[in-house]
């Protein structure tokens, strides 16, 4: 029998930036995409009802929005500026993080994550802590851990790489939807940031060569697990 079409919601801060591997798993499962460019949608979204606020002030509305799904408890997920995003709807504090790599507190590169002490991993988030295993981060700041979600792993230089909310909601810091020919556009949009963290381009197209592949295979059985468990 033919799978029911659905809808996935994509918001979407910068058009060079899309969903990546996790593209795949949501098409096979009968999903339609609809991406959506946060900084012109009109909020409330209502395909989405079923921190730096000033400077860009769609995010209290783009906030309000993910508040009322999650307090929905329907099936969200947010990645990096989304993982924030989240973390802000349930009342955690956003802030500039000061432990990057970069010149300016970013964590920008391939680096391992470290499980979550004290709590078992779940076994849809065990691909990504696999041993040997690193992931891709481009973030500036950090957050809070919300009140009641279960810290499930971070970094050496910041704590709070990955979330789950309920069984309903994941928040990761880290990005592991992308490959290494996706990333090119990155490095073109985003030269500035770059050039001001101090890092060289060729050093990270370097590094994605080498632990992309790794991160894809990784990623394809945790986006079916995380799948199954959340839907």
């Amino acid at each position: 029998m033919p799978i029911p079409a659905r809808t996935a919601v994509v918001l979407s801060h910068l058009a060079f930036e899309d969903i990546g591997s996790l593209e795949a798993p949501l098409r096979q499962r009968g999903f339609n995409l609809e991406t959506i460019q946060a900084s012109t949608a009109h909020f409330p979204l209502p395909q989405a009802q079923s921190c730096e606020q000033q400077e860009y002030p769609f995010l209290a509305d783009e906030i309000a929005c993910i508040a009322e799904r999650l307090a929905a408890r329907k099936p969200t997920l947010g990645i990096c500026l989304g993982a924030q995003l989240v973390a802000a709807a349930l009342g955690a504090r956003v802030y500039p993080g000061q432990n990057g790599s970069g010149q300016n507190g970013a964590e920008i590169g391939w680096f391992p994550l470290q499980a979550a002490g004290g709590t078992q991993t779940p076994d849809w988030f065990a691909p990504l802590l696999e041993p040997g295993l690193s992931v891709f981060h481009w973030h500036g700041d950090t957050f809070d851990l919300p009140q009641d979600a279960l810290l499930l792993a971070g970094t050496d230089r910041y704590p709070h790489q990955a979330f789950a909310v309920g069984d309903y909601a994941l928040g990761l810091q880290f990005h592991p939807e992308v490959n290494a020919d996706g990333l090119e556009s990155w490095y073109v949009g985003h030269a500035c940031e770059l050039h001001h963290a101090g890092i060289a381009v060729a050093d990270l197209r370097s590094a994605s060569r080498k632990h992309s592949t790794a991160l894809a295979a990784a990623a394809a059985r945790f986006w079916n697990l995380w799948l199954d468990h959340v839907l």
